[in-house]
């Protein structure tokens, strides 16, 4: 079965963002995931949709978390410890 992908919804110059995508790279190799990240200025529906609340990690279209990663809910996401 192949990895579950991650979708980081981010933004240029957001601090959060690298935040956020630097943590999850930290945790690739323990949790097997793979990470697409999406600039949501390339699309008009996305900044709709998360203008504000960039950086939001999702797993389809489950949110995880926002803002800050939350890797208790991370975990539980993807069915680990």
């Amino acid at each position: 079965m192949p990895p579950p992908v991650l979708t980081v919804y981010t933004r240029l110059y957001c601090h959060l963002c690298e935040a956020m995508l630097g943590s999850l790279r930290a945790l690739q190799p323990e949790l097997g995931f793979g990470l697409e990240v999406v600039d949501i200025d390339a699309d008009a529906a996305l900044v709709a949709r998360y203008n504000e609340a960039v950086p939001v990690l999702c797993l389809g279209e489950r949110e995880i978390c926002r803002h800050f990663l939350d890797e208790a809910a991370l975990r539980a996401c993807l069915g680990g410890p």
